[in-house]
């Protein structure tokens, strides 16, 4: 075959590959307005709509046990419900010795899923009740398919994420959740501030209502005020694309030390006529990466800046992390926290 023909020939496949890709984006696009409609108005009964909630004092968060404290942490033994077969990994429900319910969860995401919860929950935002466990058993567990690999014949189980199903609470995902350019809270620093929390955490996994053929990683959890009445929050469902290397279906990662230290020098750009430019990129960077100010830079900060290194390393051994990872992750998010810190108090001196 001649050097002519071999050019032609990479060029037709490059052309069929790219097209292919856009044909299969425009399908899932199509598939999802489809599925919008069909779902039709989102079944809302709280008027008020909240993101975030003063944290108060940050510093003193437990970020050992998260979101609802050490009372609210699974209790032995576990009693199995149910298998679940949506979504990419293993999956069930169990009862524990409370009486509550959780999702148990397997593979690559629960650790970076376990502490993404705790440091967005440290500062001000809504998120589900996880935990880490390195073993356990779960009773009456048997004719499992896709969990099956994940449990022994005595039923026991090594690294899971537990997450509480509070029946209590109204779940609106997929079709009703929310997307990044259409909520109540388009254009606050609340909103902003999710979006500095994601790439912080190299979530690249920020699909939204938008992407609902493939799956939403948005949601809305309607929850009944003590003081009575119902109050919508807005959280990010899932996060366990986070703690590694964030970019393209090639190279991101999800609980990658050293991808995450890598990338941790181009985590901010640079901060120029005021707004940030960061050096993530994911499932919807536009949205996510763009637009962001100094002063929502320093409004963040107010919050995140009070974290301590301590709280931080409570909240990655509590995810299942060594003593290394928990010690090398720290440094890499206290880097990332303080190039944040100096675009909100100086931008001139981003790159001292």
């Amino acid at each position: 075959m001649s050097a002519n023909n071999i050019a032609l020939t990479v060029l037709i496949t490059i052309a069929c590959v790219v097209t292919g890709f856009y044909l299969v984006h425009l399908a899932w696009r199509a598939i999802g307005v489809w599925k919008i409609r069909q779902a039709g108005p989102r079944p809302m009964d709280a008027v008020k709509q909240v993101l975030w909630r003063d944290p108060g004092t940050v510093e003193t968060r437990d970020l050992q046990h998260g979101p609802r404290g050490k009372d609210f942490t699974p209790a032995a033994p576990f009693t199995f419900i149910e298998e679940h077969f949506g979504g990419t990994q293993p999956c069930v429900s169990v009862r524990d010795a409370r009486g509550r319910t959780w999702r148990v969860k397997w593979g690559e995401e629960v650790q970076s899923e376990t502490f993404a919860v705790r440091l967005v929950w440290a500062c001000g935002y809504f998120a589900e009740v996880t935990h880490f466990l390195p073993e356990g058993k779960i009773d009456g567990s048997k004719e499992l398919k896709r969990a099956g690999a994940c449990l022994d014949d005595q039923c026991r189980f090594t690294n899971a994420r537990f997450e509480i199903d509070d029946q209590a609470e109204k779940k609106m995902f997929e079709e009703h959740g929310w997307a990044w350019n259409e909520n109540p809270f388009v254009g606050t620093r609340e909103l902003q501030g999710l979006k500095m929390l994601v790439m912080l955490l190299s979530n690249w996994d920020t699909k939204d209502r938008r992407d609902v053929a493939r799956g939403s990683n948005m949601a809305i959890f309607e929850v009944k005020l003590p003081a009575g009445g119902r109050e919508a929050r807005y959280l990010i469902s899932d996060w366990g694309g986070s703690m590694g290397r964030w970019g393209n279906v090639m190279t991101r990662g999800r609980w990658d030390l050293e991808g995450f230290e890598a990338q941790t020098p181009e985590f901010v750009i640079s901060a120029d006529e005021g707004i940030v430019k960061f050096g993530y990129a994911g499932q919807r960077t536009d949205d996510v990466a763009t637009g962001v100010t100094v002063e929502d830079a320093a409004w963040l900060c107010r919050s995140l800046g009070r974290i301590t290194d301590a709280q931080i390393a409570d909240g990655l051994r509590a995810s299942g992390a060594s003593s290394d990872e928990a010690a090398r992750f720290t440094a890499a998010l206290r880097n990332r926290i303080q190039q944040l810190q100096r675009v909100g108090d100086r931008p001139d001196v981003l790159n001292s």
